[in-house]
């Protein structure tokens, strides 16, 4: 049972992977370290909201698998542009740091992501293969 979008309400710290309007699946989560608002700029640790597409897999990320997400579109590259700053990009959903020494319960709810979207790295083998590439997420404030 694939999902067919995905739903991030940042001020729950909550994703859920929905299939006909329904959830399938929800998951606490961890954002970038300064969550409130929309991304600015690189080096500004906010997790951008919009709707993007899940477009690439990384098994071999510096982090538990990663999904990488459209971020940033049109408009998010416009905005920056105007500012006359970098909008960032390389943002994701995925597991905890591979060469860590820290145990997992060092991450669980808190934010410490540069942007991403972080969850355990038994919840990302989950998302993993109940995600496919191109599929829609909504990443509310």
């Amino acid at each position: 049972l694939k999902a067919d979008s995905v739903l991030v309400k940042k001020s729950d710290r909550k994703m859920y992977l929905i299939k006909n309007g329904r959830v399938i699946r929800a998951y606490t989560i961890s954002l970038g370290s300064n969550p409130l608002g929309h991304k600015q700029q690189q080096g500004d640790q906010r997790t951008p909201e919009g709707i993007y597409i899940l477009q690439h897999r990384n098994p071999q990320s510096k982090y538990y698998k990663s999904i990488l997400m459209s971020y940033p579109n049109e408009q998010d590259r416009r905005q920056a542009e105007a500012r006359g700053v970098d909008p960032g990009g390389n943002l994701a959903i995925h597991g905890l740091p591979v060469r860590t020494k820290e145990e997992e319960w060092d991450y669980i709810e808190r934010d410490w992501t540069d942007g991403c979207i972080a969850v355990t790295n038994d919840e990302m083998e989950e998302i993993w293969y109940l995600v496919d590439d191109g599929t829609l997420i909504e990443i509310l404030p």
